[in-house]
């Protein structure tokens, strides 16, 4: 079984690093194909000799061209502990994730309500998933709080608009502070250059997920590298 998703971000945290968490998709809605003909199970393997210590794999098929069938190929391939991000509203979905091989499920808050989020999460810790709870406003960060998440990951871009705005690390130091010491905390979305990194990592994230800027990027390795910056130092700078 692979390690688990919380784990693999601790573990490069004490080596000295944010963890950068590759987000493996096939389309964008704001900035259409991002495969340009590439094996998106090649890339992850790719993106892992570079020091990924996870994966995130997109399977919603609608406006991301994800599937299913390519967590499972990147599963089996790789080994890497991998979080679904999906739209997941239901238990049966929880259930494919786990049988699909991944050990983490993005579970949002701007998409269901309070009670049913809930449920969701108590079920993935049931079925040994862990829960990142998506959050991008004080609300739903009060929400993740009350539920007791140790993983939440603030999307400094708007996932109702299907991340089409102009999402801005910022959010995440706006954020940061209302997160409890003993949790994680996840960047995602918004962030292409080492100066965002290490924005959101001095504001006290664990980690970064990115995805769009490293698809657009002219060498993909060479983005990875410059965006896997020092947490000691980024904690440092004020």
């Amino acid at each position: 079984m692979s390690t688990k998703f919380s784990v693999a971000i601790a573990t490069e945290n004490m080596h000295g690093y944010v963890a950068l968490i590759p987000d493996i998709k096939c389309y964008s809605p704001k900035d259409g194909d991002l495969l340009n003909g590439r094996d998106p199970v090649e890339v992850s393997k790719r993106l892992i000799q570079c020091g990924a210590p996870a994966l995130s794999v997109v399977t919603k098929r609608e406006h991301f061209g994800g599937s299913p069938k390519l967590l499972r190929e990147i599963a089996k391939s790789t080994g890497m502990p991998i979080l679904r991000k999906d739209f997941i509203t239901s238990a049966d979905m929880l259930a494919e994730t786990a049988e699909l091989g991944a050990v983490a499920v993005l579970l949002i808050c701007a998409i269901t309500d309070e009670k049913t989020l809930g449920r969701l999460y108590e079920k993935a810790l049931a079925i040994g998933l862990e829960p990142l709870v998506e959050v991008h406003s004080a609300s739903e960060m009060k929400f993740a709080n009350k539920l007791g998440a140790r993983l939440i990951g603030i999307n400094n871009r708007d996932i109702t608009v299907l991340e089409c705005d102009d999402g801005r690390p910022s959010l995440t130091a706006t954020l940061a502070d209302m997160v409890p010491a003993d949790t994680m905390i996840i960047s995602e979305s918004g962030i292409s250059s080492a100066e965002e990194a290490k924005q959101v990592v001095s504001a006290g994230a664990h980690a970064i997920l990115v995805g769009t800027a490293l698809w657009r990027a002219r060498d993909m390795e060479a983005a990875y590298r410059l965006l896997r910056v020092e947490r000691n130092s980024a904690c440092c700078q004020q």
